[in-house]
């Protein structure tokens, strides 16, 4: 009986801690510095296989980069949502509890970890295309973190891999005791991953112009969060029927399919320029 429950539902921590002897450490980060831990290792040897830079240069980047993307996640996520710290303003800096902006951690984090690569007199464009699939891979990682505390999930689902969380916050958000809710953090997770294994394809297929594969990070990424939004139920702010993350994948989704089709209308232009020098 009580494995066929196990069966039927994905379990919940019951605490947001790890302990190891007398360590005590929290998961959410744990699982953060594991993502970045991973996401530097497989950009250092992408850029080592593309002759761009060393797993050094990638180490030293990330230095800066890292950082900034932990200040711009949670920026966005202060700025977005800045009832909940309204009158509390410390609890702004507590990253530990949870609370980054996806889209705010990745362009802050990119845009440092482009100026650094060109202070370090390497290529911007080919350092950040070889670290994007990276960092798809830290989020999703970095996702478990939500597992971890509980939070973020969807609504409540009858399927198999309902996520089924603590009574207590069950009870706190108006459920009934065992109902179970959509695992939102592992469709991410899972979606994350098959986004950086298709980037990888696409770049090996295509050979992309520079910058083109961040843009299909966007494109990919902007297309997942949508769907995941559509399905969570903690308070976010909304307008026209959708919450704001959704129009931000909107505006995001927008303007990637924009640069993609002014850069592939210029590499046809100079295709076809090349062609009547040729014939000339």
């Amino acid at each position: 009986m009580m494995l066929s429950a196990i069966l039927a539902s994905i379990p919940s921590p019951s605490s947001g801690s790890l302990h190891l002897g007398p360590l005590r450490l929290n998961a959410y980060g744990l699982m953060i510095a594991l993502g970045v831990i991973v996401a530097i290792r497989i950009a250092g040897r992408r850029a080592e296989s593309q002759g761009v830079g060393t797993t050094d240069d990638i180490s030293s980047i990330a230095m800066w980069a890292v950082p900034a993307g932990v200040i711009g996640g949670r920026a966005y996520h202060v700025i977005t949502d800045y009832e909940l710290f309204r009158g509390q303003w410390i609890d702004a800096v507590k990253i530990w509890e949870g609370g980054l902006g996806i889209w705010g951690g990745v362009t802050l984090g990119v845009l440092v970890g482009a100026w650094r690569a060109r202070v370090r007199g390497l290529n911007a464009w080919a350092i950040v295309s070889c670290a994007v699939p990276a960092i798809a891979v830290a989020q999703s990682i970095g996702r478990w973190g939500n597992w971890w505390n509980q939070e973020l999930f969807g609504r409540p689902t009858t399927l198999p891999w309902g996520l089924n969380i603590s009574d207590y916050r069950t009870v706190k958000i108006g459920y009934p005791v065992d109902t179970l809710f959509h695992p939102t953090f592992l469709y991410e997770s899972l979606g994350c991953l098959v986004l950086a294994w298709g980037l990888i394809a696409l770049e090996k297929r295509l050979n992309p112009a520079p910058g083109q594969i961040v843009a299909w990070y966007v494109l990919g990424y902007s297309a997942l969060r949508f769907g995941v939004e559509g399905l969570r139920i903690d308070p976010a702010h909304s307008a026209g029927g959708l919450r704001l993350n959704q129009w931000v994948s909107i505006g995001a989704f927008s303007a990637a399919a924009l640069f993609v089709g002014i850069t592939r209308l210029r590499s046809r232009g100079d295709r076809e320029a090349s062609t009547v020098i040729e014939h000339e």
